[in-house]
């Protein structure tokens, strides 16, 4: 995930007051640029997740105005609380400094920052709340529950495959719903499961962070699955079609003639699948085997082909 104090509209390289349409074609043309399926920097696929990430909140009308109200911590901000209100604590923080008095005290308790004025937030946010079912005498409302995040470890084919997946949160037991093709990174969302609300009022949002564990056989980069693909001498000197494992089956690869070991051959469409674009590449890596021990017959036709060869791959060309 991003860094906190990166700003959404300077990811994107848009003014705070671009239009969707200018949003939209920012995205569009960064998300092309650093999509993992297109451009192979290592530090590509953590721009093109920042770049979603920006897209996102400021796609949304509802989630951006909260953006531009709250800045990066917005999430963390009730559903109530009002934006002017949260702007003159904002300002009572900055000339009262850090550990100030008894409301950045108290403030930092609440967890809402050093020198906010508590008492000037909790009047915008329960001012008037009683009317409508707040508890008696001290206005309380019903505050929304908070978002919570948590990671779920996957498989290759796990991933791959998506599909349905049990896990447990706390002291809860959940049934969700694993995309098809999802990335190592990649965030989940399980509405309604997050932290819950007070008097009545909805639950957060739960976010699955997505890790792929290490493989036996395959290793994921991007949406691209890389395999070791043994070979015998004689297919990789003469070619032949040979079967090549894959999270969704077996496949067949062409091995041309005269391979050596570390050639990669690439499957077009074979590595991870993506829900909105195409799907990632398999690249099988040629390894010549040797028998540890030759029958006499394979012996003695190997010894002909070595007084007979002129091939020296050591040799200077």
């Amino acid at each position: 995930m991003m860094p906190p104090d990166r700003d959404f509209y300077e990811i994107l390289g848009v003014q705070r007051g671009a239009s969707q349409e200018e949003i939209q074609r920012a995205y569009r043309k960064l998300a092309r640029v650093n999509h993992p399926d297109v451009n192979k920097d290592p530090a590509a696929e953590d721009r093109f997740k920042e770049v979603s990430e920006a897209y996102s909140v400021l796609s949304d009308p509802a989630t951006r105005r909260r953006y531009d109200a709250f800045g990066p911590n917005f999430r963390q901000v009730p559903e109530d609380v009002d934006p002017e209100t949260w702007a003159r604590a904002q300002g009572r923080r900055a000339r009262a400094g850090a550990g100030a008095g008894r409301a950045g005290w108290a403030g930092e308790q609440a967890g809402f920052g050093e020198g906010i004025d508590l008492d000037d937030l909790l009047e915008g946010l329960f001012s008037g709340r009683g009317a409508r079912g707040g508890r008696a005498g001290g206005g309380w409302g019903p505050i929304p529950g908070a978002d919570q995040e948590a990671e779920i470890e996957l498989t290759v084919e796990e991933a791959y495959r998506g599909g349905r997946r049990s896990i447990t949160v706390g002291s809860r037991r959940l049934q969700i719903e694993i995309p098809a093709g999802v990335s190592d990174g990649q965030r989940i969302r399980l509405a309604g499961q997050g932290g819950r609300g007070g008097d009545g009022a909805p639950a957060g949002d739960l976010y699955l962070i997505v890790r792929i564990a290490p493989h036996p056989r395959y290793r994921v980069e991007g949406r691209d699955i890389h395999v070791l693909l043994q070979v015998t001498p004689w297919e990789a000197a003469l070619g032949a079609s040979v079967a090549v494992d894959t999270p969704a089956g077996e496949a067949k690869v062409k091995v041309p003639a005269g391979t050596s070991s570390g050639k990669r051959l690439r499957l077009r469409g074979r590595g991870m699948p993506s829900p909105r674009n195409k799907a990632g590449d398999l690249y099988a890596e040629v390894r010549i085997m040797v028998p540890a021990r030759l029958p006499e017959e394979e012996r003695r036709l190997f010894e002909q082909l070595a007084a007979v060869s002129t091939f020296d791959p050591r040799r200077q060309r």
